[in-house]
């Protein structure tokens, strides 16, 4: 029996990243770039629902983010996080989700592979400029569609100029 109460209305599994042109992530569990505007972004799309990360990417908050219910992948059966859903696979993951429209991947790499194959919708905001990295994001393939893009030029509060893409699975 599904826990959607309404199963005309199938969940949207997004991923949600932001990455340089080389499709860096990150580097020692953190970003390498600083994007008030991203993580505005991020905060607004993401709250009120269950956001699913590797224990890597949990572990690198420096506390839970409000309004959002954190689900965390861990190979190790005895990890546990105050606050969080441990499970041991993507698909354990998923199923946490419940009745959330729209849950979102946040990563890491290794997360963000798996979540290429079960995902409806990549919210990727392309940062403009390489990074040393030792995380990145996978290929974006022909199996997506560019359905929305939005530039941001450097400023005062962002040294790198980026740009917001929706990819939506064709």
């Amino acid at each position: 029996m599904s826990s959607n109460p309404h199963p005309e209305i199938l969940p949207c599994i997004t991923m949600i990243a932001a990455a340089g042109v080389g499709n860096e992530l990150g580097k020692d569990n953190d970003l390498v770039w600083h994007l008030p505007d991203d993580f505005k972004r991020f905060k607004t799309l993401t709250t009120g629902h269950h956001i699913i990360m590797g224990r890597k990417t949990f572990e690198s908050f420096p506390r839970l983010l409000p309004n959002r219910t954190h689900v965390v992948i861990s190979r190790n059966p005895d990890y546990k996080a105050e606050g969080v859903i441990v499970v041991s696979s993507l698909e354990a993951a998923l199923a946490q989700c419940g009745d959330d429209e729209q849950p979102f991947i946040i990563g890491g790499g290794e997360i963000y592979k798996l979540g290429l194959a079960v995902a409806d919708r990549i919210e990727l905001t392309r940062v403009h400029g390489r990074f040393e990295a030792d995380a990145f994001f996978p290929e974006i393939s022909d199996d997506w569609k560019l359905v929305w893009e939005e530039h941001h030029p450097t400023d005062d509060r962002h040294k790198y100029a980026f740009t917001y893409l929706t990819y939506e699975r064709v």
